[in-house]
């Protein structure tokens, strides 16, 4: 995908495109003969999501103002700016926008958390936003200060929508929900399902949709989600009646920002709604891209910019989408008839794309960063600068947080994590057996990789332990209170509780069953040891958003070890549950897993616990009985747990050194499609 050009136009192509809009000459890509005089309406679309990275996005962010802003200026009159949700992340610069220091910073002015990137996305100027999964993250009642003005923090200047959520019983954000079908621009700091903005005259409806999963993998409160089952066509008769409402209100150019997180939804929704123009996909963090894209250095494109389908009314629908972390500004410029229906044959690969928000593009288009963003910027990194200086123990490793490892196979890092939350929980019950949490969970690596000189493929990638920050007095290896918050950015506490020989099992067929779609359940362990068969049919169930029941059958081999090890117990062994299945196992997870939504019944990320009330014990509730020289995070909490195990076990003088290895190396988590099972002697 990578072209020697710069990409796109440059400057003055820009200008020039901006006169002749979609009615001019420039169509050699599509090989199509426009209409010889303008028709219709234009409509410039500049559209992000995923803004969830932990220090990437704030790098990548000044840039990324510069190229938005050159980019709108093409179209200024015609121009919407929308996003498809989770616009932060519980993460370092979440939590820095806490630090008092943001009180002298404006645009923020009352340091809170998550509130600093609000400010950014305001001074940029978005207009709309879907209600993505992290926004929700840290509880309704966070949200609500986060969107919400407090003092002289203006809160969001946009709107939230998401048609198929029901605030009104959240009593948080009750006082925030706004009639539907307004002008968005009225309704700041507002949530709704749907509303309009106006573009040179003309209105355009904007929708939002959010995952119906959204109880298993947030906090959701008393949110409704809808709907419960059905899948994605009962998502879309959800969905229907607000386009519906727009159609009969005499808007006929209609936006759906839908935060699905997997882009295949959203492809399947644009062949069952009616009425609908333009998808805006979030949640993936799928790259799509002309072949005349530049992309980043490593990035490839998963698909092409647009995406094109039929919609059920038989009219053309677009589906577009771009990377997180600020990393892309994505740019369609489309043309309408009279009816309100996409000219498909007038959509020009040359303007349209993914456009590479870093200095060299920024040059390129004469982009200029937003003052208001370098600003807010530069206090965060200030902040985060003196985390980074509180060393907390060192590797010799790169510990692999990668997303696409973390939700697939066992890693170093969650290896670590999962030791440090048994360990941890020792010092409160010595009887805690094992420990599992989400790979999900795990948000970042800790170091980082790079490609050899001349190369771009992923196998001779190279891996490196934390890069030395001298400024802060961080030397490479060490790993800082900054590294930790990266990484385990949720901080959930830690939970004990029992659980018995068919509720581990069926535990750890819950983690595998997702495992093709590197779903965040994916299990991270310590005190056992387990294989898994992907090519047999995994654990499905309603009440977790399948479409139907089924029993798994992916865990082959799982065995209960002590810490040199060694077996200490059998539970499963070619496929079948061994031993007494009432007998009990003492273990630590998160709170997150742990504790029941309302909705469904089940843990975070769908996980089936059932621990008895009478023996669960939550660490953050209980007064420290363990190490306490950590004390940024909360004790009996997973950063704390994580930060205490460092200090105790991995200094400058015996540095953490597991490597990572491949999955016909793995030991705990064994992927028989990869490897022989060694699971039991």
């Amino acid at each position: 995908m990578n072209t020697p050009t710069l990409g796109k136009l440059t400057a003055a192509m820009l200008a020039a495109f901006a006169l002749t809009a979609c009615g001019g000459d420039n169509d050699s890509h599509n090989n199509q003969t426009p209409p010889a005089q303008d028709t219709g309406f234009q409509l410039q679309l500049l559209h992000f999501a995923d803004m969830d990275g932990a220090t990437g996005a704030l790098q990548n962010v000044r840039p990324f103002s510069a190229v938005l802003a050159a980019l709108r200026a093409t179209h200024p009159d015609h121009t919407l700016v929308l996003s498809s949700g989770d616009n932060y992340i519980p993460g370092p610069r979440y939590f820095a926008a806490n630090d008092d220091a943001m009180n002298a910073v404006p645009g923020v002015a009352v340091a809170g958390n998550g509130r600093a990137d609000i400010a950014m996305l305001n001074a940029m100027g978005l207009q709309a936003s879907a209600v993505g999964n992290h926004d929700l993250d840290g509880g309704t009642g966070e949200f609500a200060t986060i969107i919400g003005a407090e003092g002289n923090y203006s809160g969001a200047g946009f709107p939230y929508l998401s048609a198929n959520l029901d605030f009104s019983a959240d009593a948080n954000l009750s006082g925030l929900v706004q009639q539907n079908g307004q002008p968005l621009n009225s309704i700041p700091n507002g949530l709704a399902g749907y509303g309009t903005l106006e573009v040179a005259g003309e209105r355009i409806g904007v929708i939002g949709a959010s995952t119906p999963s959204l109880g298993n993998i947030t906090s959701t409160g008393d949110i409704t989600v809808r709907p419960g089952s059905g899948g994605v066509p009962a998502l879309a008769a959800e969905l229907q009646p607000a386009v519906d409402a727009l159609t009969e209100d005499g808007i006929d150019k209609i936006i759906l920002l839908a935060h699905m997180q997997t882009i295949g939804i959203e492809k399947e929704l644009a062949t069952l709604l009616e009425g609908v123009d333009i998808i805006v996909a979030g949640g993936s963090n799928t790259l799509l891209a002309d072949d005349n894209d530049r992309l980043l250095e490593g990035d490839s494109a998963a698909d092409d910019y647009p995406l094109s389908f039929t919609s059920a009314a038989n009219e053309p629908v677009l589906v577009v989408n771009t990377d997180g972390d600020y990393k892309y500004v994505g740019r369609l410029v489309v043309e309408f008839d009279d009816n309100g229906v996409l000219i498909t044959n007038r959509l020009d690969a040359s303007v349209n794309g993914a456009y590479a928000a870093d200095d060299a593009m920024a040059s390129q288009l004469q982009g200029t960063v937003n003052s208001d963003v370098d600003t807010i910027a530069t206090a965060l990194e200030e902040v985060l600068a003196e985390r980074d200086g509180n060393i907390l123990g060192r590797t010799s490793v790169y510990l692999d947080g990668r997303r696409g490892q973390v939700r697939t196979q066992e890693t170093n890092l969650g290896n670590l994590t999962a030791d440090a939350n048994l360990w941890t929980a020792r010092q409160y019950d010595a009887t805690v057996q094992i420990s599992i949490k989400n790979g999900g969970g795990i948000r970042d690596d800790i170091g980082y990789f790079s490609y050899p000189p001349g190369s771009t493929s992923e196998d001779e990638l190279e891996f490196y332990p934390p890069a030395a920050n001298q400024s802060a007095g961080k030397e490479e290896g060490d790993i800082s209170q900054f590294d930790l918050e990266g990484s385990l950015r949720f901080n959930n506490s830690l939970t004990i509780g029992d659980v018995t020989a068919r509720e581990l099992y069926q535990l750890l067929e819950h983690g595998v069953a997702k495992v093709e779609g590197s779903a965040g359940q994916f299990p991270q362990v310590a005190g056992l040891r387990f294989s898994f068969d992907p090519a047999r049919p995994g654990l499905r169930s309603q009440a977790n958003g399948d479409d139907m029941d089924q029993p798994g059958e992916r865990v082959r081999s799982l065995a209960v070890v002590d810490d040199s090890g060694a077996v200490i117990d059998t539970v499963v062994q070619n496929g079948e549950l061994q031993g007494d299945p009432n007998r009990t196992f003492r273990l630590v997870t998160l709170s997150f897993l742990a504790t029941e939504n309302a909705s469904n019944g089940l843990g975070g990320d769908g996980y089936p616990f059932d621990f008895p009330v009478e023996n669960r014990i939550d660490l953050e509730d209980e007064a420290v009985s363990g190490p306490n020289q950590a004390t940024f995070a909360a004790p009996g909490t997973e950063q704390d747990a994580l930060a205490e195990y460092l200090i105790a076990s991995f200094d400058a003088s015996s540095p953490y050194a597991e490597a990572e290895t491949d999955t016909d190396q793995d030991l705990r988590i064994q992927n028989l499609a990869d490897r022989n099972d060694t699971v039991l002697p």
